[in-house]
C-alpha cells in the first residue's frame, strides 16, 4: 500500500519547473534593467559634466603679450594697466561691453551699468571687486563688443579708483587682477611694479 502511495511521486512535474524557470528569467530581467539604468544615468552625468567644461573653456579669455603700466601724469603711482586679450583656444565668444562710469567718474562703474566682465584689483592693502575699464580693437575685427575667434582687444583698466585711494599702486607694490567674463573662466594677471615710469613694461 505505501509503495503504491508514494509510486509516481518521485521527481517534480513539468509546470512546476516552468513556473521556476520563469522565476528566474524575470528575477534576472529586473536585475539587468537596474544595472542598465544605473549605467545609462551614470553616462547622463558625465557628459553633462564634460559639456559644462567644455562650455567653461569655450568662453575663456587669454592674454597676448605683455602687461603695460602708465603714470601719465607724473606723481610715481600708475594711473591705468594695458594689455592685448583674445578668445580661448575652444573658439568662444566673450561679451566685452565696458562698464559705464558717469556719476561721478570715479573710477568704479554705475550702478546701472550692463556691462558683464568684471575685473578686480587686489594689492597687499586693498580689494576693489568691480572697477572700470575700456577696450579697442586691434586689427582683425567687426567692430562690436563681442571677442570673436581671430580678434584681438587691447584692455585698459583704469585705476582711478586705487590712484585716488590712501594706497596707490606704487614701486614695490605687487597686485593681482582678476578678469571675470560673464561665461568661461577667470583670467588672472599678477605683477610687481619694478619702478614706475611715464611707461612700464612688466612681462
Amino acid at each position: 500500500m505505501l509503495k503504491q502511495l508514494h509510486g509516481g511521486k518521485k521527481g517534480i512535474t513539468g509546470l512546476e519547473t516552468a513556473i521556476i524557470l520563469i522565476a528566474f528569467v524575470v528575477v534576472a530581467a529586473v536585475f539587468a534593467y537596474t544595472v542598465l539604468s544605473a549605467g545609462i544615468f551614470s553616462t547622463q552625468k558625465s557628459q553633462q559634466t564634460i559639456f559644462a567644461g567644455l562650455e567653461q573653456a569655450s568662453g575663456s579669455i587669454q592674454m597676448k603679450g605683455g602687461v603695460i603700466a602708465y603714470d601719465t601724469d607724473a606723481d610715481d603711482n600708475v594711473d591705468s594697466i594695458k594689455f592685448v586679450v583674445a578668445a580661448g583656444a575652444a573658439g568662444g565668444s566673450i561679451d566685452l561691453t565696458p562698464p559705464t562710469d558717469t556719476t561721478p567718474a570715479n573710477g568704479i562703474p554705475d550702478t546701472g551699468s550692463s556691462h558683464k566682465m568684471i575685473v578686480s584689483y587686489m594689492d597687499k592693502d586693498q580689494r576693489l571687486n568691480d572697477i572700470t575699464w575700456t577696450k579697442s580693437e586691434l586689427g582683425y575685427g567687426d567692430g562690436d563688443d563681442v571677442l570673436e575667434p581671430g580678434e584681438q582687444m587691447e584692455i585698459t583698466i583704469d585705476l582711478t579708483a586705487v590712484d585716488g585711494g590712501s594706497s596707490p599702486l606704487q614701486k614695490n607694490v605687487e597686485f593681482t587682477l582678476e578678469l571675470k567674463p560673464g561665461e568661461g573662466s577667470s583670467l588672472i594677471i599678477s605683477r610687481l611694479m619694478p619702478h614706475v615710469d611715464t611707461i612700464t613694461d612688466l612681462r
